[in-house]
């Protein structure tokens, strides 16, 4: 099993420690920076995320995918505000545009009021897994029919469609803990994302979605966020997470938002803040940011130097996760970090321990 690590590339150069931008909300500069020093630290992919209040992810991609030959694009999508035909053709001419350098994320959005800023007031949680298991229906029709064809269903009415360019290879990632996410996951998703969790939470969610897409003759690869804090010792490295704490904390009340008693409206983050009523995990796992945060998306990390995260990212590739999100909180600094002295070693293990499995096998 080969490991793949995906980058980020928000759109300006903050993060949780910074109080509001730190420079233009979309700072090309930053885009370039980032996309170009990411590719050459040997990153897989980039996520280029979704917000109700963004840039749009889609031509972030496209333009960072003009400045850079190797590097592949996580695009985040949310169903429900584009037609999933139209979708279809503007994912697959990026796709064909960049070289095949494309993947979609789709997220499905948990949160009402997030939602509803994009005009979306009427549907639950619920309504919406169903809505984003027809949209990929159709999205990936549009992807493999070589002849028009018709779609009715409860959200979509199609007749006709047909897109003339197709994709080269365009995996789709899907996230969600609530068993209807599951359910989609297992029909749809090439690669599931998790967010970091404890190695007893990873391993069961990699069996209940494997189970999932067993039913339908699927075998999915598993991607996992993480927030990997580094430094030349192991003390120095949880010194440095202990100040990132404080800085989100300081952040936090400085803005006047909560840093506690927080009630996240899906099932993913209630599961995460869970997690987070201990600083530390396992062995690395850090929760400090997520119990600050209410658990809001990619907010745990792995501390300890490079040769210590490598060894904690390895248990996880043990138990099937064969993708590893991780962006730094000084997101370019970080990210030309993990190019230098992350994801090199973690490759040369997965090498070595793949080259060990052959050899005993031969055996």
């Amino acid at each position: 099993m080969t490991v793949k690590f995906i980058g980020y590339i928000g759109f300006n150069d903050s993060s949780e420690i910074h109080a509001g931008p730190r420079s233009r909300v979309l700072d090309r500069d930053y885009v370039d920076a980032a996309a170009r020093a990411q590719e050459a630290g040997g990153f897989d992919r980039v996520l280029i995320p979704f917000g109700s209040s963004s840039p749009e992810s889609q031509i972030v991609a496209a333009h960072a995918a003009a400045i850079t030959t190797r590097l592949g694009f996580l695009v985040a999508h949310r169903p429900g505000f584009t037609q999933p035909t139209l979708a279809a053709r503007q994912l697959a001419t990026l796709d064909q545009l960049s070289g095949g350098r494309v993947a979609v994320h789709i997220i499905t959005g948990g949160a009402d009021e997030e939602m509803a800023r994009d005009g979306d007031v009427h549907t639950l949680k619920a309504e919406r897994y169903l809505r984003s298991d027809e949209y990929l229906d159709v999205l990936k029709r549009e992807w493999a029919e070589a002849a028009p064809f018709d779609h009715s269903g409860r959200f979509y009415e199609v007749r006709g469609g047909f897109s003339a360019v197709k994709p080269q290879n365009l995996p789709v990632f899907f996230g969600g803990s609530s068993p209807e996410a599951i359910e989609v996951a297992g029909r749809h998703a090439d690669v599931y994302a998790l967010w970091g969790e404890t190695l007893e939470q990873v391993g069961e969610a990699v069996r209940a979605v494997r189970h999932a897409a067993a039913q339908h003759g699927r075998n999915p690869g598993f991607s996992l966020s993480l927030r990997p804090v580094i430094a030349d010792t192991e003390e120095a490295a949880w010194k440095k997470a202990d100040a990132i704490t404080e800085k989100v904390r300081a952040q936090r009340e400085a803005a006047g938002l909560p840093t506690s008693g927080h009630r996240p409206p899906n099932a993913g983050s209630l599961r995460l803040l869970e997690t987070a009523q201990t600083q530390r995990r396992d062995t690395r796992l850090w929760t400090g940011v997520a119990a600050l945060t209410g658990a809001a998306g990619n907010s745990t990390g792995l501390v300890g130097t490079p040769e210590q995260v490598a060894d904690a990212l390895l248990e996880y590739y043990d138990i099937g996760i064969d993708h590893f999100l991780i962006r730094g909180f000084e997101p370019l600094a970080d990210a030309i970090d993990y190019g230098r002295d992350l994801i090199p070693l973690v490759r040369a293990k997965v090498a070595a321990r793949e080259g060990t499995d052959k050899v005993a096998l031969a055996g």
